[in-house]
């Protein structure tokens, strides 16, 4: 028999013809259809899989990252000048010029902070006060710039500002007045009595993350030391660097430079097992996505082998012929590796649609439900986010292909080592 070159024209023309529906041939037709949509949805699935833990992911770090310290530098307990246990760092300015100077720190920023109860009129609830310099305050992204906004963030020095979700609790807009109860207020021979101050709302904003709109308000530094009795100290350092996802690197610079007694609190402590967890379940989607798409590609076998028992005739002319065994099984390989190729193809173009559009997609399923399918209060952010990146992208066509061309070998296999006499025995 006479070698022929690999994946020669020829080859390509009979794959082809067996792939074209016939009406004699229609059981295959059929089976090539569903094989072809079945690895279509297969891998569109994946990659809206993929892009929906990317965008959630990147979407909570970045109002992490926007509206809160990378790493919190704060001090061991310690006996004051009155005998007193106390966390208050003095000399605070010092330790933020020495913190700021560390390379690849951004920004260095004293903060006063503290749990009050907020009641205006008949309202009352929860809050945590941020006081910080109004320079500092114009440095965190998503308060100066966030989702929505209300009011003037260039008169904070007058009043106080506060998270959306917290203004709307309470029944106040830009300009009411906000009461701060502070069970720590001033000390008498009686005991301590509760401080109450009332503030005027400046800004109110929204800063995409639920718990921060929910209990955040801002008070000038100043201010907070008085309302919070930390005369000449302050709570916490809040530092923010270049790149917070190597923010470990930075924590011996970081402990040297703030001096005694000095802890460290990273965002990653405070989310890292969040973040372990949405890294735990990417690796089980993928795997159980990927299950899909062998489950799909296994239906490529399926549609082979029905093709071959179709065209057995034509294998044993094609035999008696010359065709070797190795162009017989590349024929069919073409045949089942098309309908892979396809499928992936018409998947990506389908997945990544859906990705792009997906704000609108949720929006409509909102809509027909008749109610949000989103909770913020339990997941954190306000929306659903997809980000299609193209490095999932070519996973998923990677992982597609191999099985497809994989599970083709199988059945094109067999049609190689059809018995030429046995194929037209009965013809």
């Amino acid at each position: 028999m006479q070698s022929t070159t690999p994946f020669s024209r020829f080859e390509w023309m009979i794959a082809w013809r067996y792939l074209r529906a016939r009406r004699a041939d229609g059981g295959v037709s059929v089976m090539t259809w569903i094989s072809l949509l079945g690895i279509t949805l297969a891998v569109a699935a994946l990659i809206i899989t993929l892009a929906v833990r990317a965008g959630f992911r990147a979407e909570f770090v970045d109002t992490i990252l926007g509206a809160n310290a990378h790493v919190t530098v704060y001090s061991q307990a310690y006996q004051s000048e009155t005998g007193a246990m106390t966390r208050v760092l003095t000399g605070f300015d010092e330790r933020a010029e020495a913190l700021l100077a560390v390379p690849g720190v951004i920004r260095a920023a004293p903060l006063v902070r503290g749990q009050v109860m907020a009641n205006a009129r008949d309202e009352n609830a929860g809050a945590e006060v941020f006081g910080i310099r109004p320079a500092d305050l114009m440095t965190l992204p998503r308060i100066v710039d966030p989702v929505e906004a209300v009011g003037d963030i260039d008169r904070f020095g007058e009043g106080i500002a506060i998270g959306s979700g917290l203004a709307r609790e309470l029944g106040v807009g830009v300009g009411d007045t906000v009461q701060l109860i502070s069970p720590n207020g001033v000390k008498t021979a009686f005991g301590t009595s509760p401080r109450i101050s009332a503030y005027e709302v400046v800004y109110i904003f929204t800063a995409g993350r639920y718990d921060i709109d929910r209990t955040r308000v801002y008070m000038p530094f100043e201010e907070a030391q008085l309302y919070f009795n930390r005369d000449g100290g302050a709570d916490e350092i809040e530092v923010m660097v270049e790149n917070p996802e190597t923010v470990e690197q930075l924590s011996g610079a970081l402990l040297e430079a703030g001096g005694p007694l000095t802890l460290l609190w990273t965002w990653r402590d405070s989310a890292g097992s969040f973040l372990r967890a949405l890294e735990i379940e990417d690796t089980v989607m993928f795997v159980l996505m990927s299950v899909l798409v062998l489950i799909a590609s296994m239906n490529i076998i399926s549609g082979l082998v029905m093709l071959v028992k179709n065209k057995g005739r034509d294998i044993g002319i094609l035999r008696t012929m010359g065709l070797t065994e190795g162009a017989v099984m590349r024929v069919f390989f073409i045949c089942g590796a098309l309908v892979g190729v396809l499928g992936t193809l018409f998947g990506v173009a389908l997945g990544s649609l859906f990705a792009i559009y997906f704000d609108q997609i949720l929006a409509f399923v909102n809509g027909a439900s008749g109610g949000e399918v989103w909770d913020p209060s339990i997941r954190g952010i306000y929306k659903l986010p997809a980000e299609l990146r193209w490095e999932d992208v070519a996973r998923a066509v990677g992982l597609s292909l191999t099985l497809s061309f994989i599970v083709t070998l199988l059945p094109a296999r067999r049609a190689a080592r059809l018995n030429p006499v046995e194929a037209l025995r009965y013809e």
